[in-house]
């Protein structure tokens, strides 16, 4: 085993001014994220899902062809609200537990207070997943003037249950209310773009919950997927046609309030679209995920599409990292296709340079300001961009090449030429040494800064993918750094 991996580190990073221009003409933003979503399952992308409104913005956008998340939930989320790789504050492994304490370190200055020491007014509806154990980790405390939903990981979509309790707040007041979730965050975005006069600037986080599990969606909408025969993949599309139509509600709205030219939105998925059981598990038990209207049992396959890529959540390949994301913004961005690897860490210092906001002196940006690269089609401004490290496998991608590094024994180096080969079929690492000895030295830079993971500590017999501690050697992976066979995560995720 290569022990390197292990061993702490941070990597240099650089705060971000506002250009000239930037207190002239400050945007509202919007960033819409939606939850293991595949790659191939919007219709501007080829899929067969009905996306109309997701489509136009995409269509008359920036789109973003290389534009990376983490493998799970938490490390995404966490990257964009910090413009810091997870691995720097100990985020970088799988996702905060119900049972889990732990959340986004209190040092760590997030976007939204950025944000709103800029003058913004900050909005928050949906999926935190960034701590709830202590009402410190909670949105309102992390710099949102306002926020409604969920802390937890996910809840089922028309109780907002999960485990026998309901995780469904406004300000910190929990509330029972009717309806399926995806209306409700959108009803309140609504309302929220409503109330605003012009004359502050917001940033309105719209965290969609869908279209991860558990896979529920009203049946009037899965009916118009009738033809489907699979029928987690009828439900799976119809939350995804739900959130693109509460999406094209937003837009109207802004249309409606006249805010629409001076507003960019940016939308991602926070990683790919869950392709295993393992990772697509709802709130229920693991029996009753076989069972229950929307569950799915952790050896069977999930209805997500990450094609042309390889993998799915969980998985440092393309299909669980490389995600549908877009930036639209009418009055400053023309239409184009960006194929420059960019990443979540790229949001905050991005924006906060549109803004006018400051990051923190002491908490470097590994993201850079990418604005050129969306208005004027300049490389990315990143030298190489850290998919994710932890203590038992990492990736780290520069230009057109990729290695992926799974530290556990008998241990393996994979090199892939992303640009050739986006599938990630045929490791190349044998014929390009030269290739290899650099991406090497890069991931091992970032390995050496990496804090201990928080996920492993609070579970300290890792009890993770196989139940087996990171160090036995029967510890059995593929390519991914998954398990092959057997797979299995405690029911407490």
């Amino acid at each position: 085993m290569n022990f390197r991996l292990i061993t702490l580190a941070a990597v240099s990073g650089l705060l971000f001014t506002a250009p000239v221009n930037a207190q002239e003409s400050r945007p509202n933003i919007i960033f819409i994220m939606a939850d293991d979503l595949g790659n191939a399952d919007l219709g501007y992308r080829g899929g067969e899902v009905k996306t109309p409104n997701i489509d136009k913005l995409a269509n008359e956008g920036v789109r973003l062809e290389s534009y990376y998340g983490e493998p799970v939930c938490t490390p995404s989320r966490a990257a964009l609200m910090t413009g810091r790789y997870p691995m720097r504050y100990g985020l970088q492994t799988l996702v905060i537990f119900p049972s889990h304490t732990y959340g986004l370190p209190m040092d760590e200055r997030t976007l939204p207070q950025a944000l709103k020491d800029a003058g913004y007014k900050t909005l928050m509806v949906g999926k935190w997943h960034l701590g709830h154990a202590d009402r410190k980790y909670w949105p309102q405390n992390r710099g949102f003037d306002y926020f409604y939903g969920n802390v937890v990981g996910e809840v089922e979509y028309f109780t907002r249950e999960r485990g026998g309790l309901i995780d469904w707040q406004r300000n910190g007041t929990f509330l029972k209310e009717h309806g399926y979730y995806t209306d409700l965050i959108g009803d309140d975005a609504v309302k929220l773009i409503d109330q605003q006069d012009g004359k502050a600037p917001f940033f309105l986080y719209f965290a969609s919950l869908a279209p991860h599990a558990p896979y529920q969606a009203p049946q009037s909408v899965i009916d118009q997927y009738k033809n489907v025969p699979d029928k987690l993949r009828r439900t799976y599309m119809a939350m995804i046609t739900v959130l693109d139509t509460q999406v094209g509600r937003v837009v109207a709205e802004l249309d409606r309030k006249g805010l629409r030219d001076n507003t960019i939105i940016l939308f991602a998925s926070d990683n790919g679209g869950a392709t295993s059981g393992l990772f697509a598990q709802g709130a229920k038990s693991n029996e009753e995920r076989r069972t229950e209207e929307g569950g799915i049992g952790q050896g069977e396959k999930a209805p997500a599409s990450n094609a042309p890529f390889s993998g799915g959540k969980g998985s440092l390949r393309e299909g669980g990292v490389r995600v549908p994301a877009f930036v639209n913004w009418p009055a400053k961005l023309k239409p184009r296709v960006v194929s420059e690897p960019l990443h979540m860490v790229d949001v905050m210092p991005t924006l906060l340079a549109l803004a006018g906001g400051k990051g923190s002196a002491d908490h470097p940006f590994d993201g850079k300001d990418m604005w050129q690269t969306l208005s004027d089609g300049v490389p990315s401004p990143n030298e190489d961009i850290l998919i994710n490290v932890e203590a038992f496998r990492g990736a780290v991608r520069k230009g057109d090449w990729k290695l992926l590094r799974i530290a556990l024994l008998p241990g393996k180096t994979l090199l892939f030429n992303i640009a050739t080969d986006p599938g990630e079929t045929t490791n190349v690492a044998d014929q390009n040494p030269e290739i290899v000895r650099d991406l090497d030295a890069r991931l091992l830079a970032y390995a050496k800064q990496q804090k201990p993971s928080l996920w492993i500590k609070a579970q300290p017999a890792f009890v993770g993918v196989q139940g087996k501690t990171i160090l036995d050697p029967d510890f059995d992976i593929d390519d991914s750094g998954l398990p092959k066979e057997k797979m299995r995560l405690p029911d407490s995720k």
